[in-house]
């Protein structure tokens, strides 16, 4: 497994009392050498549990957006409205603990192997059907450069695939998008939320990364579109001028 340096972590992470998996996406060396601007773009488990002094260093880092891929159940039961920090909605709807919920409901039992194929059908997923969302995180990035945050529940699955998609639009390294994503692993501490009436190996994986997680969403473009560039571009509509744009905006 990847792992980043210390020094590295202690500037990418953010500590927060509400907030285990807040980190920011600077940093990473992107096209033709440029490092990712620091202090710019964020992601983030759910913020619905952010303290008063969270709130401060929030806003003392300069976002006042946040996008909400968590679907509508999600977002109700754990809802946020915070001052000086105007959330959007870009929902994707779980599909992870519906899938093994149903086959729990069945009454066969749950194996390790049922929650890998769910969590990579998921991911396949993303690709397949909720590609609009990423679009439209994009279409916010290159609006203008203030600071923003992603986020969904854990900030592990919908929020990894959204922050490897713009790392590599950023031409960051294969070697750091695949660091970035299993910094979930190192850094998320799970809540009380979700789904417990699972096997304790089952949960262990619905709420993990591992790298073949989002392989799967890297198998699906490869897949449906040829590459990754070609995603973003047809799909996300990245097309070079934006991506050149977004470049302008986020490297050094």
């Amino acid at each position: 497994m990847l792992k980043s340096n210390s020094q590295d972590l202690s500037q990418r992470h953010i500590a927060l009392t509400g907030a285990s998996n807040f980190r920011d996406l600077g940093g990473y060396v992107g096209h033709m050498g440029r490092p990712v601007k620091w202090r710019k773009i964020f992601r983030s488990d759910h913020l619905a549990n952010l303290s008063p002094d969270d709130l401060l260093q929030i806003q003392s880092l300069g976002v006042k957006r946040s996008f909400d891929f968590r679907g509508v159940q999600e977002s109700q039961a754990q809802s946020y409205d915070w001052p000086d920090l105007q959330r959007h909605s870009l929902s994707i709807e779980p599909t992870v603990v519906q899938r093994l919920q149903a086959q729990h409901l069945t009454g066969k039992p749950l194996t390790a192997a049922d929650a890998l194929d769910a969590m990579q059908t998921t991911y396949r997923d993303f690709v397949r059907v909720d590609s609009r969302r990423f679009a439209e995180l994009f279409e916010n990035l290159l609006d203008h450069a203030d600071p923003l945050l992603f986020h969904c529940t854990a900030g592990k699955d919908r929020t990894g695939l959204a922050a490897a998609l713009v790392l590599y639009a950023l031409d960051v390294s294969e070697s750091d998008i695949w660091r970035d994503y299993l910094l979930t692993n190192q850094l998320y501490k799970r809540n009380s939320t979700g789904v417990t009436n699972l096997a304790p190996d089952v949960l262990k994986i619905v709420w993990e990364v591992q790298e073949s997680f989002l392989q799967a969403s890297l198998e699906q473009i490869q897949i449906s579109h040829g590459n990754v560039q070609n995603y973003l571009s047809n799909e996300l509509g990245l097309t070079p001028a934006a991506k050149l744009r977004l470049q302008s905006l986020y490297l050094d």
